[in-house]
């Protein structure tokens, strides 16, 4: 890619904003170096590696690039044997420690959600832990190398501190004297040239003795270093000298560490500053709200909403464009200010940035075509360096395109044919367009001449587009219309704007006839275009308020699938929880009998068995028929005496007797009679019915008495409700069968089932007594009935 389309098209100006975003110097460095390919594999690795680091940075926020720093020089020096600084050496140490950092945060992001290109990058780093740790324990946060660096170091400060502690003490010794005070300048102790010297007045230079190391501005001041002194400050420039050289020889020694992984250590920078380079796109995409285009190598461009990325997002109108499917060439007509070289640029410099693997400022589905060239001829050209021309330096410029464009290059036309006489201009440009067409190239060119509009519907693959422009307040839209070609709005501004109508008349009349019917058709496909605009805005709209009202009925039904899921499982629950509870108290329930049958060697006694039989039916899970019982409540059935019922909650069909009440009602169960709820009440056939049903011719019945009739009734293992059920059949079928005396068995036990049935034998209006059983008729486990 030239750079002259690159200045062109602003190119630079994407890459200055983008180097905002990179981190460190290395990925600064990484940006500027940063060119658009025409590699579609190339391109679309990049676009890869960028839409992870988008995605890393919307999951986990900043990527920790800390403590990186340009280091490349020192590592080309350490390799070529010059000696490191020691703050070049912390610089390496901090690198190597964001380095890892770096990786292992990156590593850790991988184990989350898949981000194969960067990690692939990621695995290519190597661990340096060991040259850091050596390099820190040799140097510490300001750069100072520390006495813990080596043993004779060490040894050297600690000589070297006392060497200073005594000189300073026979130095303060001596300036504390009285005697000495006055020929004293200051009070002090102070160093000069690296050795220690105090202020002495001019006039007692020779009491000192020693040697002068400087002197105040007015020459009234002597910095001395007395004799006494001279062979302790010796000492201590001999320990100094000792120190730089250990100094010199830890650095060293480091640098060589340096040395020897200095391509590694190249390696690693390299791909730290690559990773730089690719979250410094993802910045840039955050800032630009721009999303992921779909790639082509077909020449096909299709942008939804796109948006020049230098112009403010408050002002910046959209552009909707799709070239290279049905046409391959696009004619944008109409006057200046329009916008049409802002969408000529706009699409050039989107292509630009999506084969540089930036993301566009565009809606979801934009696509985007990598072109091997962009060619643009945009703006004034007037060259007065050499002399040429504007229309001369545009034809110098298309000429230099003409030469290296192929069939799968991009060309940008701006006020194709421009400078020179209107009639050859646009015989020119017809000219140029035919050619670059027939090549197969994809053409996007503005122009002022009328016959370029004629021109588009001839040629097959070649598409009329035009800027919006609004009459009402002789203002552009900034708006492309493609399909619609420009049209000059000339007499409608001028008449809009107070120019007599007879002027505009005449006007007209020196406008051509055929001309008029262009405008004229132009100016009808204008008004049918809004006329759909305005139906296919209705019907988007519509749409989306269906897809809403859509999304709300789906959400609605997963809330309900929800809650049933949840009732259905906690229904479960609680069923399984009832039966695994029977099963436990029906275990323990056999378990008792076995224990009792053991003991009492298979004679178990009455009330024990009543007991286990009790606590069987009530281990047995309760289940309520709530559908019944609510569809029963929900439509409620006028119940009448004689009507044949069910009683939900028991199971068991009756007839009524009586209504009791407006909610209650007496029905006949068996021998039973109860009052039970009308709500409780299910209505199975009405009296009237079964009335019907019955009418047959009458008959008389007779009834003899059974050879089988049974003179007693066994009601042991019964409860008492139990009990008085059987006991009132029982004796009415006694009656019936004209028996005079029955036996009751109902065992020994706890006497409940005795003391119940004896109740209920005293209300019996047919029982005329009733005994306590003989030793030889059952004793107290049995009561004799007397019948009449």
């Amino acid at each position: 890619m030239k750079g002259k389309v690159l200045k062109t098209l602003e190119y630079q100006k994407i890459t200055h904003k983008l180097e905002n975003h990179a981190q460190t110097s290395l990925g600064k460095r990484a940006v500027l170096a940063m060119l658009p390919s025409g590699d579609y594999i190339e391109v679309t690795r990049r676009l890869k590696a960028t839409s992870e680091a988008v995605d890393v940075e919307r999951l986990k926020g900043n990527v920790p690039f800390g403590g990186i720093r340009d280091i490349e020089p020192s590592i080309h020096r350490a390799r070529i044997g010059s000696m490191l600084n020691s703050t070049e050496l912390l610089d390496i140490a901090n690198t190597i420690y964001g380095g890892r950092r770096l990786k292992r945060f990156l590593d850790n992001v991988h184990e989350e959600f898949p981000i194969e290109w960067i990690a692939g990058m990621v695995e290519l780093m190597t661990d340096q832990k060991g040259l850091e740790d050596r390099i820190k324990s040799c140097i510490d946060d300001n750069a100072y190398v520390v006495d813990s660096a080596s043993m004779a170091l060490a040894k050297i400060r600690s000589e070297l501190k006392s060497s200073e502690s005594r000189v300073r003490e026979r130095l303060e010794d001596m300036i504390r004297n009285s005697s000495t005070q006055k020929m004293l300048q200051d009070i002090l102790v102070t160093i000069r040239n690296d050795r220690y010297v105090i202020p002495v007045k001019a006039e007692y230079r020779s009491h000192f003795g020693g040697m002068v190391h400087d002197q105040s501005a007015s020459g009234a001041t002597l910095f001395i270093e007395p004799e006494a002194v001279m062979t302790l400050n010796n000492k201590i420039r001999e320990l100094k000298l000792k120190e730089e050289a250990e100094v010199e020889r830890i650095l060293l020694m480091l640098t060589v560490d340096v040395a020897e992984v200095a391509d590694l250590l190249l390696s690693d920078v390299g791909i730290i500053a690559q990773l730089d380079f690719i979250f410094a796109k993802a910045g840039l995409a955050r800032a630009l709200k721009a999303t992921l285009p779909v790639l082509n190598d077909k020449g096909y461009i299709k942008l939804k909403k796109g948006r020049h990325p230098l112009i403010a997002s408050d002002v910046v109108v959209p552009l909707d464009l799709e070239l290279g499917k049905g046409f391959t060439s696009i004619i944008v007509t109409g006057p200046n200010t329009g916008g049409k070289t802002v969408s000529l640029k706009t699409v050039g410099l989107l292509s630009l940035m999506a084969m540089s693997g930036l993301f566009v400022p565009a809606e979801e589905g934009s696509e985007l075509c990598v072109f091997d060239g962009i060619y643009a001829d945009i703006g004034d050209e007037q060259s007065i360096e050499q002399n040429l021309s504007t229309f001369s330096s545009h034809m110098t410029n298309i000429i230099s395109i003409l030469r290296d464009m192929t069939p799968k290059s991009l060309v940008l036309f701006d006020e194709l044919g421009a400078g020179t006489d209107p009639a050859e201009g646009s015989a020119l440009a017809i000219s140029l367009l035919d050619y670059i067409h027939r090549m197969g190239c994809r053409i996007l060119a503005t122009t002022h001449y009328s016959e370029l509009k004629a021109y588009a519907y001839e040629r097959e693959g070649v598409m009329n587009a035009s800027m919006e422009f609004d009459v009402a307040t002789l203002s552009p839209t900034y708006r492309l219309l493609v399909g619609v070609p420009g049209r000059s709005n000339a007499f409608a501004i001028a008449e809009r704007l107070g120019l007599a109508k007879t002027i505009i008349d005449q006007a007209r009349g020196h406008v051509g006839e055929e001309d008029q019917h262009i405008e004229s058709m132009i100016a009808s496909l204008e008004e049918n275009r809004l006329i759909a605009e305005e139906e296919r805005q209705s019907a988007e709209d519509m749409r989306r308020e269906i897809e809403k009202m859509k999304k709300e009925l789906e959400a609605q039904q997963d809330k309900f699938e929800q809650q049933r899921d949840k009732m259905l499982e906690k229904a479960e629950r609680e069923a399984a929880d009832a039966v695994a509870k029977a099963k436990r108290e029906a275990d323990e329930v056999i378990t008792e009998l076995r224990r009792i049958a053991r003991e009492e060697a298979g004679h178990i006694k009455d009330h024990k068995l009543i007991d286990a039989k009790r606590r069987l039916d009530q281990a047995s899970p309760q289940l309520r028929e709530k559908k019944r019982v609510a569809r029963a409540a929900s439509k409620p059935v006028e119940i009448g005496a004689g009507d044949e019922v069910r009683v939900i909650h028991l199971g068991q069909k009756g007839h009524v007797v009586e209504i009791v009440s407006k909610t209650e009602a007496l029905v006949q169960l068996g021998l039973m009679k109860i009052k039970v709820a009308k709500s409780d009440l299910e209505l199975v056939t009405t009296h009237a019915v079964q009335q019907k049903r019955t009418q047959v011719p009458a008959a008389s019945i007779k009834r003899t008495r059974d050879e089988n009739v049974r003179m007693e009734l066994d009601m042991r293992g019964m409860n008492v409700e139990e009990g008085l059920m059987e006991a009132d059949r029982f004796i009415d079928e006694s009656i019936m069968s004209n028996l005079n005396q029955v036996y009751l068995i109902h065992g020994k036990g706890t006497g409940v089932l005795r003391t119940g049935i004896q109740d209920y034998l005293r209300r019996h209006r047919r029982v005329k007594s009733f005994r306590i059983g003989n030793y030889n008729e059952g004793g107290t486990g049995v009561t004799v009935v007397e019948l009449q």
